[in-house]
């Protein structure tokens, strides 16, 4: 039996084309992709393709884009054995974390490719990266999906969506998972770690939740800032510090004056580290000590991206019970490591 899979194209550089004659980028009728890529007739699934009405360039794809494409999964959950989400590159690590999220009891393969060549150019690497996203997103085991969560496929290897961060602008490999094991390989050979896979609850059913609170800021420290600049921010719900390595940031008083105020407004702070390796762990630094002091958030382990959307999907959401640094804390969607820094 052949597999079905929906092809959702947003945009992005894998809908280009070069014009030669004029040297520009233009967008193509995506519906002609079979005439781009014939050997798609090849793949053991039938594939259908749902394009958004104007391609959007990744920078422009935001919350109410994420609930457009949650919702055409949800609607075409039943018709459909799997999705492949067709995505620029440069906020692709955004919506997979975000349709993580978004995704309840998901037990169907999402996948979300790009590439960082159009799929007209002689060297593309956008061909590669939508054979194996086909395939991946149409590999069953019997009456069971062998991946069921939101991944990104690039450059040949698996990722979990809200594992990734892009990491180069320039090469093919433009995607890392720092914090987790690769879910898959390309070669010869198509592998699976099956141990690294996620799955949802058995007593999950799937659904769709839309709630996106976008009322977040992030906020980089340096040497030398004026951290004074902090309360001149508008009242927000989330306040995201990227910190110095495992969780220091100055220790001074004024430092500490400036939280509790940030605090007392009733904003929940979270702290995430700078490096992309590795980790928050609250204690392990006397410079860290204040995040104690102040009651923040370890975000652990979490991407950057990950973090901002896990905060939007939880702030003042109506379907969590506890409060929202229980639900920060726990592990969602296999996006962090529960135990990290402990």
């Amino acid at each position: 039996m052949k597999r079905k899979v929906l092809i959702i194209y947003t945009g992005g550089t894998i809908g280009m084309e070069k014009d030669y004659t004029t040297g520009s980028l233009r967008a193509f009728d995506f519906e002609h992709i079979f005439d781009k890529i014939p050997e798609m007739s090849l793949l053991e699934c039938d594939v259908s393709i749902h394009a958004f009405d104007k391609p959007l360039d990744s920078s422009d794809i935001g919350p109410e884009e994420w609930k457009i494409i949650a919702k055409i999964i949800f609607d075409k959950y039943n018709d459909f054995d799997g999705f492949l989400i067709l995505h620029g590159t440069d906020t692709m690590s955004y919506t997979a974390s975000a349709l993580s999220f978004m995704l309840n009891g998901l037990r169907k393969p999402v996948i979300l490719t790009g590439s960082q060549l159009p799929i007209g150019d002689l060297r593309t690497d956008a061909k590669e990266n939508l054979l194996t996203s086909l395939y991946y997103a149409s590999l069953y085991e019997g009456n069971e999906a062998l991946v069921q969560e939101v991944a990104i496929y690039f450059e040949y290897k698996l990722l979990r969506g809200n594992r990734t961060l892009k990491y180069s602008a320039e090469y093919f490999d433009a995607y890392k998972s720092p914090n987790y094991p690769i879910l898959g390989k390309s070669g010869v050979h198509l592998n699976i770690d099956r141990d690294a896979l996620y799955r949802t609850g058995d007593n999950e059913v799937f659904s769709i939740d839309l709630h996106l609170c976008t009322d977040i800021v992030f906020w980089r420290i340096f040497p030398g800032m004026s951290f004074q600049s902090l309360l001149h921010l508008p009242k927000t719900k989330v306040l995201i510090l990227q910190v110095f390595g495992s969780g220091t940031i100055f220790n001074s008083q004024e430092t500490e004056r400036i939280l509790k105020e940030i605090r007392n407004r009733n904003t929940e702070i979270i702290v995430l580290s700078q490096c992309i390796s590795g980790g928050i762990s609250i204690g392990k630094y006397e410079n860290s000590n204040i995040f104690h002091v102040v009651d923040a958030i370890s975000g652990k382990d979490l991407s950057a991206e990950s973090a901002i959307t896990k905060s939007m999907h939880l702030m003042d959401n109506p379907r969590y019970k506890n409060n929202f640094h229980e639900n920060f804390s726990k592990n969602l969607r296999g996006e962090l490591e529960e135990k990290f820094g402990d």
